[in-house]
């Protein structure tokens, strides 16, 4: 039996660990201060995302929110010569997982912190009338009785993402982007929003700005708006993400232009292929310079301000994650536990303990098949009628019930020691990441392959640097890879979300009138 002492050492030594890949795994499941920046002197409304320090202790919530599809040159400032009609809007930047800026709704302005999304086409904030769902509690709510603008509409609605779903009706109301007010905008008034990400959002509601084709009711958005009441010089706005960790500002929206600053050279353009989505034919895509073949023929891609990473059809992720070294959270995880616990498992099972005794007893689990172990907790609990999402509600615990398991199996073909642990390693190795996230090893940066992906005939190269996303805390950091899989079948796929990852290393037009879209390097 081990020791008591030997049992504390353990349990202290992976108490770290276990903190930080919990906060980890939190902020992958739940995976996305406000203040109006006034207009600059060359007539620009900017409305900025600010940029807070990336560290462990605030990644619990951001989120990667993938969307449930309903449809499948002049010097200095280009466009930006006429002060009425352009729109700056300042982003703020939550671990490089969600930008937001600040709009106001109604007479006075109420204002709301949104994601300005191009993934979608509604404008949606907390109504006043939400009282049953716990996230509008926690989040700036809209009053309709206290704007003098509000025309009532009252048609209900409900909108599915990824990650959760609101529910609501449809309003109308004034909507102040910047130093622009946009007139009888209808918007949805939100009174149930349900998913735990919406609770944890750094974000009030979300502003779409994709097209009308997958607007919700059918309705304008704001950008289309916008240009109908002539507040635009040029039908165009464009997006500058600032992944500098070291920047507080956190990138800029501007509306009717773009502002050359923020890019160097000319921006390449592609045509919108189909209106919805801002969906265009994407090229080959290549890893350390050599093709994947996938997309050689061609993919669709859709660029998506409101999704934080780069997501594609999984067989290119599974390339990808290879060359780059990545693994699953959930395998390193396993891998630890079965590192630091193995041994101490097995002299366990070899001791008669039974096995669903054994990870109560190291102390990565509470609940021993009978009854609670935590302190404080003296409840006993029917095995039967126990609900097994609870018990396996936590990884660790879940990694240590199938690592006894495994060595238990192995033991009764009298395998040794070195070849049990092995085995339980690799089958660690195995194991999916339930959303697909994955690490990677933050002292193999140097040597990771760029990745790269063919638009209108150009190469638009990601370095390591900008597809992994590093987190730090005191003298550790973690890497997270940057791609994640996710599959649209044919005929509308196999399509790949270019997210902030990209649009973080890429400037991007979004030309509504001409339906295009243009990438310039960002800086």
């Amino acid at each position: 039996m081990p020791s008591t002492q030997s049992l504390h050492k353990c349990q202290d030594s992976f108490g770290k660990m276990r903190q930080k890949r919990l906060l980890i795994c939190i902020w992958l499941w739940t995976l996305l201060n406000f203040s109006f920046i006034n207009a600059s002197s060359n007539g620009l409304l900017r409305v900025g995302l600010r940029k807070k320090q990336f560290d462990i202790d605030r990644l619990h919530t951001a989120k990667f929110v993938k969307k449930e599809y309903l449809y499948l040159q002049n010097q200095g400032l280009d466009f930006l010569t006429d002060d009425s009609k352009t729109d700056v809007v300042s982003l703020k930047n939550y671990l490089d997982a969600q930008y937001y800026g600040v709009i106001g709704v109604g007479t006075p302005p109420q204002n709301f912190t949104v994601i300005f999304d191009t993934g979608s086409s509604n404008l949606w904030v907390p109504s006043s009338k939400c009282y049953f769902s716990i996230p509008c509690y926690f989040h700036s709510r809209y009053h309709s009785k206290l704007s003098s603008s509000y025309i009532e509409n009252g048609k209900s609605c409900k909108i599915t993402y990824g990650s959760g779903s609101i529910s609501g009706f449809f309003s109308q109301d004034h909507v102040q982007v910047g130093d622009l007010v946009v007139e009888k905008q209808v918007f949805i008034e939100v009174i149930r929003e349900g998913s735990l990400t919406f609770l944890l959002a750094k974000f009030d509601g979300i502003l779409g700005l994709g097209f009308q084709e997958i607007s919700e009711g059918g309705y304008p958005p704001v950008w289309n708006t916008m240009a109908e009441q002539g507040l635009l010089k040029k039908k165009v706005f464009s997006f500058w993400l600032n992944r500098n960790p070291n920047d507080t500002t956190g990138g800029e929206l501007i509306f009717g232009g773009y502002d050359r600053k923020h890019f160097t050279g000319d921006h390449v353009y592609v045509p919108v292929s189909r209106k919805g989505y801002w969906q265009f034919e994407m090229g080959d895509f290549l890893i350390g310079g050599k093709s994947t073949g996938y997309c050689a023929e061609r993919c669709d891609a859709i660029v998506d301000s409101g999704t934080s990473l780069l997501a594609g059809p999984t067989t290119v992720i599974a390339q990808i994650n290879h060359a780059i070294g990545a693994e699953g959270i959930v395998s390193i995880e396993c891998k630890e536990i079965v590192e630091q616990y193995g041994k101490m498992i097995l002299e366990l099972l070899n001791a008669q303990t039974r096995p669903e005794k054994v990870c109560s007893q190291i102390g990565l689990c509470v609940f021993d098949g009978t009854s609670s172990t935590s302190a404080g907790i003296k409840s006993v609990v029917d095995e039967q009628n126990m609900d097994s999402s609870s018990r396996n509600a936590d990884l660790f615990c879940t990694a240590c019930e199938m690592a006894v398991v495994w060595i238990k199996n192995q033991l009764r073909q009298n395998q040794t020691e070195e070849l049990i642990l092995n085995y339980a390693n690799e089958l660690c190795g195995r194991l999916p990441s339930p959303m697909g996230e994955s690490a990677v090893d933050c002292q193999q940066l140097a040597s990771m392959p760029n990745v790269s992906f063919t638009i209108a005939g150009k190469s638009f190269i990601l370095t390591p640097e900008q597809y992994v996303l590093k987190v730090e805390q005191a003298d550790t950091s973690i890497c997270i890879s940057g791609f994640t899989a996710f599959d649209i079948p044919p005929p509308r796929g196999p399509l790949w979300i270019l997210g902030d990852v990209f649009m973080g290393a890429y400037h991007t037009v979004f030309d509504f009138k001409h339906t295009k879209i243009g990438f310039a390097k960002s800086v």
